[in-house]
């Protein structure tokens, strides 16, 4: 048993004095040392003066001795009684002194903390050593003592002798409620349920309504904000479900059934182009609704993606386009050669015609390819938007035929654009047939209108064209038949997509438009609803440039040479091409117009020879795109080999995609493919003689 715990009872309940051996060897000695004071006292006999006093010394110093000793013994007969206090306690208590050791502690005590002689200290203790401090200045304290894992609430009051009376109170915890065993779709409840919306939501911009019952799409409207009834007309006693696309409800429906959180993205039956995120929160017995309007991000999203995909599509179609005018070139260069052996009155000059006009066909479809992946050959030039159009009705009206009337709007004022005016041309044509086959497809015939003018920056916004920072030419080519189709209207730029019968249509007509507009640097925006018609609305950049400008680049520009009748020269000729069939054929029938022509496969094995017949080099023809060192790069390392001889580039791609490239470069010239012996015989005569 511990030396601090509490004594034992007596049958009585009194508790029995404890004997303290410690207080009955002081009154035993005590006692001694009186009687050994007095022994020369009384052995002098007390009749002396110094006798006397003597003796009455000691008798005072014995008596107030005794007192002490009973004094000590009844300190420790309330210790008793405050040990058997605390051994009456329910709950756990204990005594301790002002240092912290325990003096004496009950069973329950015991059992919570153990036979600890102190209390504990650090973290388990510090709030409590805290309320120590407080109690001994007499006031009641409590502070926190970790048992365990269990915490308890210790309050602190002092006792006589500065003794320290501990009580502890465990703290109770309340268990965390069960969560329910169905998730809840909606956001938390908490009530009470509301009555009417806040202030907060009667003001805000997006919609809010409060509805009655716990099913949103089967509740009617208690009340809502301004917000949502210009969004969707709503007001009070009107079904909620009735203000969302029965299309997008059930799938809401489905979805919040299956105990997913919103926001539920849903269209409006009031307007099935508007698309909102629906929020709900429900609360005891009934929902608050929030619409959210994010059309207009969604269209930007859409316009982003379908940016993205066509980018996609068209490197690809580059790609594609450029390893076929390879092929092409070598095709139509040795149709060229066999052409020339077989005249026409040969037998065989029908055939190879044939194939020829084939070839060109392929060609056609390559540029197209190219037009809409924007690395199409382009000579741009300033045009004006009216006279273009004007030039070009008389062409358009052919194409229509008499069933479908057009339409042309001329506006005032009409601006300048710089563009290539065959592709221009081009892309008003493809969009005009295309309107004229969706009228007669629709009804036999109709109309289709072409209007032309200057917008404004705000006008050009509303018309469909964001980015819109001044002025800008419009071009508009609508028609009045059925429209395209919501399911169909994300496809319609993409090669190859089309919704005419088998042999009908290529898929490359909007694809071709959509790659012309980009290459022009400008925007092409579709306007379209089911039964309304279609009007395709293209926006290029207005050409300011003065009068004077102008003037001085047209005297300044060279005069185009003649085609040159006779084919034949001389000159060396360095031949950079890494497709063989076309470096070989092509180099054969240089030679066979008396040119001295040196083939290299590729870049590396060009400089050598430029190196081996430095000074000596007449005119470089040289492919652009090649594996190592491509075109501009041989040029620029080359160029002090070839002094100032003549440079030409052949390649399916568009000069602008490497013209940065020849920065400071003179006498270079571009070719694009595919190419016939012909035109190739031409152009080098052409450097030549200049040179």
């Amino acid at each position: 048993m511990a030396d601090f715990q509490l004594q034992d009872k007596a049958s009585t309940g009194a508790p029995r004095r404890r004997f303290d051996p410690w207080l009955a060897g002081a009154a035993v000695f005590f006692v001694a040392a009186a009687a050994f004071s007095a022994a020369p006292a009384l052995k002098a006999g007390p009749t002396t003066l110094a006798g006397l006093l003597l003796l009455l010394g000691v008798a005072g110093v014995s008596i107030l001795g005794l007192v002490a000793i009973r004094g000590s013994a009844a300190g420790g007969n309330d210790a008793d009684q405050a040990e058997g206090f605390i051994d009456a306690l329910s709950e756990p208590a204990a005594l301790a002194a002002a240092d912290g050791r325990v003096l004496a502690a009950n069973p329950t005590w015991r059992a919570v903390m153990g036979e600890q002689r102190r209390l504990p200290k650090g973290v388990a203790g510090s709030s409590l050593f805290a309320a120590l401090v407080q109690a001994r200045k007499g006031e009641m304290a409590e502070g926190l003592l970790r048992a365990g894992d269990v915490d308890h609430t210790a309050r602190v009051s002092r006792l006589a002798g500065g003794r320290l009376l501990i009580r502890l109170t465990p703290i109770v915890v309340a268990a965390p409620a069960a969560e329910a065993a169905a998730p809840v779709p909606v956001a938390e409840r908490a009530p009470p349920p509301p009555t009417t919306l806040d202030a907060f939501a009667g003001a805000s911009p997006f919609g809010a309504a409060l509805l009655e019952g716990v099913e949103p799409f089967k509740s009617r409207i208690l009340e809502n904000n301004p917000a949502l009834t210009t969004m969707t007309g709503a007001k009070a006693g009107v079904m909620f479900g009735d203000l969302i696309d029965p299309a997008s409800r059930t799938e809401a429906e489905t979805r919040l059934s299956e105990g997913r959180a919103g926001p539920f993205e849903v269209r409006l039956a009031r307007d099935q182009t508007r698309i909102v995120h629906l929020y709900l929160y429900r609360a005891e017995g009934r929902v608050v609704a929030y619409m959210i309007d994010v059309s207009e991000q969604k269209q930007m999203e859409l316009q982003l993606a379908q940016a993205q995909k066509m980018q996609a599509i068209g490197q690809l179609a580059g790609g594609v386009a450029h390893d076929f005018n390879n092929l092409l070139t070598a095709i139509q260069l040795r149709l060229d050669e066999l052409l020339h052996r077989h005249p026409v009155g040969d037998p065989s000059y029908e055939g190879l015609n044939e194939i020829r006009q084939t070839g060109v066909r392929a060609a056609d479809l390559v540029r197209k390819l190219l037009a809409f992946s924007r690395k199409q050959t382009v000579q741009r030039e300033v045009l004006d938007l009216g006279e273009l159009i004007s030039e070009f009705e008389v062409l358009l009206r052919r194409l229509l035929r008499e069933d479908v009337k057009l339409i042309t709007d001329y506006g005032r004022d009409l601006p300048r654009v710089r563009a290539d005016k065959s592709q221009l041309e081009t892309a008003v044509m493809n969009l005009a047939v295309n309107a004229r086959d969706a009228v007669r497809a629709a009804k036999g015939g109709g109309i289709v209108r072409i209007r032309t003018a200057r917008l404004t920056r705000d006008e050009a916004i509303g018309l469909g064209f964001p980015a819109a920072e001044s002025d800008v030419a419009f071009i508009e080519v609508s028609d009045d038949g059925p429209g395209i189709p919501p399911d169909v209207m994300g496809k319609i730029f993409d090669p190859f997509f089309t919704t005419k019968p088998v042999g009908e249509g290529t898929g490359l007509g909007l694809a071709t438009v959509y790659g012309i507009v980009k290459q022009s640097d400008g925007w092409i925006h579709v306007h379209s609803r089911p039964g309304e018609g279609a009007a395709f609305r293209i926006f290029l950049p207005i050409y300011d440039a003065p009068a004077g400008v102008v003037a001085a680049q047209a005297a300044a520009e060279p005069v185009k040479p003649r085609a040159a009748r006779d084919l034949s020269g001389a000159g060396r000729i360095l031949f950079v091409e890494d497709e063989d069939a076309v470096r070989s054929v092509a180099a054969r029938l240089l030679r066979a117009r008396g040119y001295e022509v040196l083939e290299a496969a590729d870049g590396e094995e060009a400089l050598l020879i430029a190196e081996e017949h430095a000074g000596t080099i007449d005119l470089l023809i040289s492919d652009v795109i090649m594996p190592g060192i491509d075109g501009p790069t041989l040029l620029k390392k080359a160029r002090g080999y070839l002094g100032n001889a003549p440079v030409m580039f052949i390649s399916g791609y568009a000069e602008a995609e490497f013209s940065d490239l020849l920065e400071g470069e003179t006498g270079v010239t571009f070719l694009a493919k595919p190419i016939d012996i012909k035109t190739l015989a031409e152009r080098v005569k052409q450097q030549l003689q200049a040179a």
